[in-house]
């Protein structure tokens, strides 16, 4: 065999190997769930997928583009969002995997307690009902309120039955909440908006929900899609000792790997 030949075969091998490559587009939110979809790239490179990451400003948009097809997957939200999002607008999407928890939080600026705050001081909550739903079950937990039985993962402001404190529960779209905190006296903030916003999701939430529980974040990806082989490849990638080295490092707890 000539030195010619082997050069086109490696060259033929090459080109077939990129033709074989599949490139899909995923959506998140930025922070977080952006920084730890750029370290699985390169381990879903050396598998031959290649990741486009396509960021989302808000939790509405990147299922509606998934639903589309203009994305092929999204990893932003956390199992009950994603069942909620299913039932209120009929999309065939599923989850494929869990990937990392982001404990929520209730921040303040201007008490350094939850004790400490007033009767009938304002806190604000996530628009969104598993969201919102989440810091009232927080607050339950934490034995602020009270809610009516039997309420699951989606409870409101309507089911709360006592309400010592006299909390005042302002509904804001999650994304605006810490640009509102001055304007609040707390506000329950997810942690990728919170460290986004310059906050530190571990040392300054005034209340932290447990690190346990349903809300485990998803990939998830078109029901039609979801035993294509890139789908194993995403998952192994996100999933691999690479990514948790990474997500520890870099979190130190604020963001806690589920593998």
């Amino acid at each position: 065999m000539t030195l010619r030949t082997l050069i086109a075969g490696a060259g033929l091998a090459l080109l077939a190997t990129a033709a074989s490559a599949d490139t899909i587009k995923v959506g998140v939110t930025p922070g977080p769930h952006a920084q730890i979809l750029e370290a699985a790239k390169p381990v879903a490179a050396k598998k031959g997928l290649d990741i486009q990451i396509v960021e989302f400003s808000d939790y509405v948009v990147p299922n509606t583009a998934l639903e589309a097809g203009e994305i092929q997957a999204n990893s932003f939200q956390h199992q009950p969002y994603l069942d909620n999002q299913v039932k209120d607008r009929g999309y065939k999407i599923v989850s494929v995997a869990t990937t990392v928890n982001f404990p929520i939080g209730i921040y303040s600026k201007k008490f350094k307690s939850f004790d400490d705050l007033p009767a009938g001081a304002t806190i604000a909550i996530p628009n969104d009902p598993t969201n919102g739903g989440r810091v009232l079950l927080l607050l339950k937990d934490k034995g602020y309120i009270k809610l009516r039985d039997g309420v699951g993962f989606k409870p409101s402001v309507a089911d709360i039955t006592d309400n010592p404190k006299k909390l005042k529960i302002v509904e804001i779209d999650a994304a605006q909440l810490p640009r509102s905190l001055p304007d609040v006296d707390a506000a329950g903030i997810n942690t990728n908006y919170a460290k986004e916003a310059g906050l530190d999701p571990v040392k300054d939430p005034i209340l932290r929900e447990d690190p346990k529980g349903p809300y485990v974040n998803v990939i998830a990806v078109r029901a039609q899609d979801k035993d294509k082989p890139w789908v194993a490849v995403l998952v192994e990638s996100y999933r691999s000792p690479e990514v948790k080295a990474f997500t520890d490092q870099t979190f130190k707890g604020a963001v806690l790997s589920s593998w």
